[in-house]
Order: structure tokens, then C-alpha cells, then sequence
């Protein structure tokens, strides 16, 4: 087997499983694009089996510590165990992230199951170049089920990769219809945000519902409305539901109208929506802000946070003397006490002091390897206000 020799540094000694092309010693036997390596230490030692791609920055991807290839038994096997794994956690297997990339041993491979229909995403070379296994796999798993794919992701690019969607097997509805918490809401599964709908936060809706009867809802950045649908389900005296995006409120009129709830959808950019409210002297007792990832760079982390902190004081300002904010980032490049620190300093910039109640985390169909940071991205909290501070 072909395969490169890392550096004494290189963090793959260390529990990551990425090789970084700074970090290559030497390459042997001549590799191709997409093919399975094996990855040696300076002294010989094998560390593991990796996909190679000398088009990206990380070279190599390891999937096993030992000698391994990539058959339609590996994919049985990988996918069989991370299935496993969510049964034993009481995750619906019928409605979740099944595979969740390296965290399941399967770098680049996404799986998302809505029922019988399941969306798969191959973000590296190696795994795409075996798609056709991945998608056997799946089919021996779970049975005869529609298989769609979404690799319309910019992350791609940077695998060599053009991007592309369709159904890969079967017939793909124009909307699957799922139902969370007792709601129901509409899928486009070829075109929806992501793969359809944001899973990671399924778990969340009825959390912060429970906060919303007999209050005044502002849930921005509400996509499909998800949100505000379960607060006004749990009697929120009012619930106004603020996006810029006119395909993603029309797709939360239509899952309000499947429910029969009332919500105010504002078609409108949340900052907008915001600053006005603020000098309207508006007052919400909750407010939800999920924003799409502001940075998906290092790079633009300042900006990011910059933005983060503006929101947070628009809406620490805008919230009642004992109001409820929950709040959430999906941005990788944002650590936890990063998230933390902003909020302690949007709080003052507000001159608003409030307790935290609880920490959202990510859902356990998204598990985390401590060993890879990338593996973790999804970050919350549930704050209350203090009135008389």
C-alpha cells in the first residue's frame, strides 16, 4: 500500500486524524487522488489507513489505526455501527443525523434520515469516488429507501470536487412531511437548507418552549419557523417570526397553516428588525436567536464575533425585566468560551445582568470526538434576566 511519513509533530501523533500537507515527511509508492493510504511515523510505525488527496490542504484523512481497505463491508460495517450508537442514546433512527463524518469513522460522509428517504453528502474525494458502495451500504441496512444527494456544498471546492444534487435511488417527493415534538413541518429534501432541515436543533424546540406560554416570542433567524411554531404551540400570547430569506418564510407560512398556529412572519434582515424594534422601545419576555454560521474561516472570526456581540446587545436590550433569551451558534471557528465571553460582554454593553440556566450542546446524533475540534460546532445557552440590576 502507498502512503506518506509524518512528521515527529505532525498532530495526528497526538489523536487527530487529519494529516496537514506541512506536516508530510515524505511521500512512497506513489499515491493517487482518493486512494487508501497507509500513514508511518519517522520510525516505520504504521498509525493507521487514510484517504489521500494531494489537491487539499489536509492530505490525508485517517479512518482506521489499523491496515484497512474501503469495501462494501467496511461501509456495512461503519454505518451498521453508527446506527447502533444513536439506537442506544434513544435517538429516533427514523428522524436524524445517522452519520455523522469522522465521528462515525467515515470522513467526509454525512448521512441525514428523514424516514424513508435519506440524504447523503460525500465531501471528500475518497469517499466520493465509493459513493456507489456508500449507497449499497445503505440499502442493505435500511431497505429499499430513497437516497438523495446533496453535495451542493462549497466545502467541496477545496477536495477538487464540482458541486451537484439529484436523487441517486428511488423517488424523491417534492416535500417529505416529519413531525417533531407533536409539529409537523414540510421538507424540501433536494433543496432545503443544508439537507432538508436543521436536525441538530430537534431536540431543542420543546426546551425552549416550555418558557413561552403566556409571553410575547421573538424567534429570529427562524428559517423554517421551527421556533416560533413551538412556542406558539405552547401558548405564547404572541410569536413573531423575523428572516430575510422569502423562501424560507413561505416555507414557515406553510408549516404554520399545516399546525393551524398563528405567527407574524417579518420577511426582513434580523439587524434591521432589531434596531427598529429598539427604537420603537419594543418589549419580548423570549427571544431565540439562531443565526446561520456567521464565519466559516479563521480568518473572518473578528468579524464574526463582532457581529455576534451587536446582536446580543440589541436583544438583551429589547428583552422584559425578566426575559428569556436563547441563543445559539453553529460556527466551528467560535470556541465555547468564546461564545461565553461575548455574551458576558453584550450584557454589559446593554447594561443587563442575567443568569444562565442551562448550556445546549450538541445533540447526540452529532457526537464529538475530543481528539478533533472540527467535530464539534454547534454551541448554546438559555440565559434569564435579573430584574432590578
Amino acid at each position: 500500500m502507498p502512503g506518506i511519513v509524518v512528521k515527529p509533530r505532525a498532530r495526528i501523533l497526538h489523536g487527530h486524524d487529519w494529516v496537514f500537507s506541512s506536516e508530510v515527511l515524505k511521500v512512497f509508492g506513489k499515491p493517487a487522488d482518493g486512494d487508501v493510504i497507509s500513514l508511518k511515523d519517522g520510525r516505520d510505525h504504521l498509525i493507521g489507513s487514510a484517504i489521500y488527496n494531494s489537491k487539499s490542504q489536509i492530505v490525508a484523512r485517517r479512518f482506521s489505526r489499523r491496515k484497512q481497505g474501503l469495501d462494501l463491508d467496511f461501509f456495512n460495517r461503519r454505518i451498521a455501527q453508527a446506527a447502533e450508537y444513536r439506537a442506544r442514546r434513544g435517538v429516533n433512527l427514523k428522524l436524524c443525523r445517522v452519520v455523522w463524518s469522522e465521528s462515525d469513522g467515515l470522513p467526509g460522509v454525512i448521512i441525514d434520515r428523514y424516514g424513508d428517504h435519506l440524504v447523503l453528502q460525500t465531501l471528500t474525494l475518497g469517499m466520493d469516488s465509493r459513493k456507489d458502495l456508500i449507497m449499497n451500504a445503505i440499502v442493505d441496512l435500511f431497505g429499499d429507501v430513497t437516497i438523495i444527494e446533496r453535495n451542493d456544498v462549497a466545502v467541496r471546492r477545496a477536495e477538487g470536487l464540482e458541486l451537484r444534487s439529484g436523487v441517486l435511488r428511488g423517488d424523491a417527493p417534492s416535500s417529505v412531511e416529519i413531525v417533531i415534538g407533536g409539529l409537523k413541518f414540510g421538507v424540501d429534501l433536494l433543496h432545503g437548507q443544508k439537507t432538508g432541515f436543521y436536525l441538530d436543533q430537534k431536540q431543542n424546540y420543546e426546551t425552549v418552549a416550555q418558557y413561552a406560554r403566556g409571553r410575547r416570542m421573538l424567534d429570529c433567524f427562524t428559517n423554517q419557523g421551527a421556533f416560533a411554531l413551538a412556542c406558539a404551540r405552547a401558548e405564547a400570547v404572541e410569536v413573531t417570526g423575523v428572516e430575510e430569506n422569502s423562501a424560507n418564510i413561505a416555507t414557515a407560512k406553510r408549516n404554520a397553516a399545516r399546525n393551524n398556529l398563528e405567527v407574524e412572519w417579518k420577511e426582513q434582515d434580523v439587524f434591521q428588525f432589531l434596531r427598529v424594534a429598539e427604537k420603537a422601545q419594543s418589549r419580548y419576555d423570549l427571544i431565540v436567536l439562531d443565526p446561520p454560521s456567521f464565519t466559516k474561516t479563521k480568518s473572518g472570526l473578528r468579524d464574526a464575533m463582532r457581529g455576534y456581540r451587536e446582536l446580543h446587545v440589541r436583544a438583551f436590550k429589547l428583552l422584559s425585566r425578566d426575559g428569556v433569551l436563547a441563543t445559539f451558534s453553529c460556527s466551528h471557528h467560535v470556541s465555547e468560551n468564546a461564545f461565553a465571553q461575548m455574551i458576558a460582554d453584550a450584557l454589559v454593553d446593554a447594561r443587563r445582568s442575567a443568569r444562565r440556566l442551562r448550556r445546549f450542546e450538541q445533540a447526540p446524533d452529532h457526537p464529538v470526538l475530543p481528539t478533533l475540534s472540527e467535530s464539534e460546532y454547534f454551541k448554546g445557552a438559555l440565559l434569564e434576566m435579573m430584574p432590578g440590576r
